[in-house]
């Protein structure tokens, strides 16, 4: 298959770290997307990389026993280590700040650490099989403050950061879960859900594993996958993924089901709001948009791939070693390998490998894939990056060999404008919603407190000001703020106005007497009232300012001879004709000023004999 056949890509740039073997473990952290390589317990040191670090942070610790789990908090400022099942260590990353370690014990009696999630720079929760502890961390005090529990028997947890929830796996059979959200040092409860095994199960040892089991934000709500491996109803062969909505306030509602049509081991994804679930025994993955219309039965949605099952592009990781070593062709990466570990949202790691993917979709392909151009767009109006492709789909529709048919058209034309609608609707109610003399009473106070501060105010901002005002017909404020100096001087701020005159006849005199006071924009001035044809308004500035001598004869000339007025020419070639009388004592233009032209022109319009004669002494 060629690059246009695959859907799914790895990114270009992944993590690389220091893979794992007998003296090297890796760990991941999913809220700061971090992958710890730690040596030897730490003694000989500790790499912390992530996608969007560009210097790792690397660093020792004492060796103290195997690393159970490794975690930064929140901007990286308190690492926490858990070597036993009763403690978690703590070290501050803070300038300034004791780098001795603290410890902190569970508080439950008898209790053991399943392990420990960072909630914000400062928070931390501990979950245990008999529970969930909340923190504070006070690293000056180093020390901890308990802020809340709960006691609850627990077979594993899992954390979406995205959404600030911890999951809980509870009772002998493990598939009632219990989530508990987390916000600025506040932990809520929220109602506790039954997972549907897929046939009731003949023992009651724990039936729900935490790999079938994911938590994602599709398309801005929160939901929990259960990777069901067997159909309830008997007639439906293969697997399925269940959707189950988890709202902040309200129960949990099983909402969607996704229809894979085959069995093996799976996992899942989720990248640009679309559900990825890959299938290691056929090395293929699809692709599912709860947002496409699906089949409803009346309680959930059936939906079932967009696109036929595609691998991963094909993946070549770089020869390893120096530049002038990796002359080497590179290696091909074994996709879809049982050393793949897949983390929400989108990424995945090949532990044995060191490296550390995202999750890439390429919407491209999916044009040609995807023959229905309604649906097409239905899809393709949900991604991130679909502009330039929805333009390439609209443009292949009118060409020659792929011509779509009027109706076909029409639909795609239907569906853009309904998108646009909505985007203008959202404008427009964030506009009704922010009244405009709030919106400028909040930009002056910001530039008062700017000013207060001696900061520079940059142009944009009273540019806003004054667009705001002009939009809402508010000229008797913009005058007055003018006029009190109230938004400062600047040759940007003038052209602004001068720009506004169709609005706001005076914003022309504004901006001309803006331009006076900044002394600095005399030709700006001449600029602005040649264009306005205000050629002796120009001239009378000038001589004001004592540079008359030194102006452009053809400047205005060419501004006079515009305005049509052949009195208005006559008296300012005579100008410079008396100029040039009295600098040079020849009232004649010289080459050097080419002006050929408009002496032509003044002897076509009023003869020779109105040309002025050299005055003799």
């Amino acid at each position: 298959m060629g690059e246009e056949d695959y859907y799914l890509e790895l990114c270009e740039r992944p993590v690389h770290f220091e893979k794992a073997n007998p003296v090297n473990c890796v760990f991941f952290d999913e809220a700061n997307k971090q992958v710890f390589a730690v040596r030897s317990g730490g003694a000989t040191g500790v790499v912390v990389k992530g996608p969007d670090d560009r210097n790792p942070i690397s660093f020792r610790m004492e060796d103290k026993g195997e690393v159970k789990c490794i975690k930064f908090s929140l901007e990286n400022k308190i690492l926490a280590v858990q070597r036993t099942s009763k403690t978690v260590d703590f070290s501050n990353f803070i300038p300034d700040s004791s780098q001795l370690e603290y410890t902190q014990e569970c508080k439950t009696k008898n209790a053991n650490i399943l392990g420990f999630c960072w909630t914000s720079s400062t928070e931390i929760v501990f979950i245990t099989d008999q529970g969930i502890e909340f923190y504070q961390v006070l690293p000056e005090k180093r020390n901890l403050k308990l802020l809340k529990s709960q006691n609850i028997n627990v077979n594993w947890y899992m954390y979406c950061p995205e959404g600030s929830v911890i999951l809980l796996s509870t009772t002998v059979l493990g598939n009632v879960l219990q989530p508990f959200y987390f916000r600025a040092g506040t932990m809520s409860k929220l109602p506790k859900f039954e997972i549907e095994l897929p046939a009731a199960p003949k023992s009651t040892k724990l039936s729900l594993s935490e790999r079938d089991i994911a938590m994602a934000t599709i398309y801005g709500q929160l939901y929990v996958l259960f990777l069901r491996h067997h159909s309830r109803t008997s007639n439906s062969a293969g697997a399925e993924v269940v959707l189950y909505h988890l709202p902040r306030e309200g129960a949990c509602k099983k909402m969607h089901i996704l229809k894979l049509n085959r069995t093996g081991k799976f996992a899942l994804n989720v990248v640009d709001n679309l559900v990825v679930v890959h299938h290691q025994d056929t090395e293929t993955s699809v692709i599912f948009d709860i947002r496409l219309r699906g089949e409803f039965d009346g309680s959930v949605t059936l939906h079932h791939p967009v696109l036929p099952a595609r691998s991963i592009q094909p993946y070549q990781i770089p020869a390893a070693g120096p530049a002038p070593v990796t002359s080497q062709s590179p290696v091909p990466c074994k996709l879809y390998s049982s050393s793949w570990i897949v983390f929400q949202p989108d990424i995945i790691i090949s532990a044995s490998q060191g490296y550390l993917w995202n999750l890439q979709v390429k919407l491209q392909p999916i044009v040609n894939l995807l023959p229905d151009k309604g649906r097409l767009m239905d899809f393709l109006l949900q991604r991130k990056e679909c502009k330039m492709v929805i333009l390439s789909v609209c443009s292949q529709m009118l060409t020659e060999s792929d011509r779509a048919t009027l109706p076909v058209i029409a639909t795609v034309f239907d569906k853009l404008n309904q998108e646009y609608k909505k985007y203008l609707d959202a404008e427009q109610n964030y506009t009704m919603e922010t009244p405009h003399k709030f919106v400028i009473a909040v930009l002056m106070e910001y530039i008062r407190s700017l000013n207060q501060f001696q900061i520079t105010v940059q142009h944009y901002l009273h540019e806003l000001v004054i667009r705001t005002l002009v939009q809402h017909s508010l000229f008797s404020t913009l005058h007055q703020f003018l006029q009190y100096h109230v938004l400062s001087d600047s040759k940007p701020l003038a052209c602004l106005l001068l720009s506004l005159e169709s609005f706001y006849p005076p914003a022309h005199q504004l901006s001309l007497d803006m331009l006076k006071r900044l002394s600095t924009a005399n030709d700006e001035i001449v600029e602005v009232l040649l264009s306005k044809h205000q050629v002796l308004a120009a001239l009378r500035f000038i001589r004001g300012i004592g540079g008359h001598d030194n102006i452009s004869a053809r400047k205005f000339l060419d501004a006079a001879k515009q305005t049509e007025d052949h009195m208005l020419f006559y008296t300012i070639f005579r100008f410079f004709e008396q100029r040039n009388q009295r600098l040079r004592g020849n009232p004649s233009f010289t080459p050097g000023e080419h002006c050929e032209e408009h002496v032509a022109f003044f002897k076509q319009v009023f003869g020779d004999q109105a040309l002025m004669r050299p005055t003799t002494f």
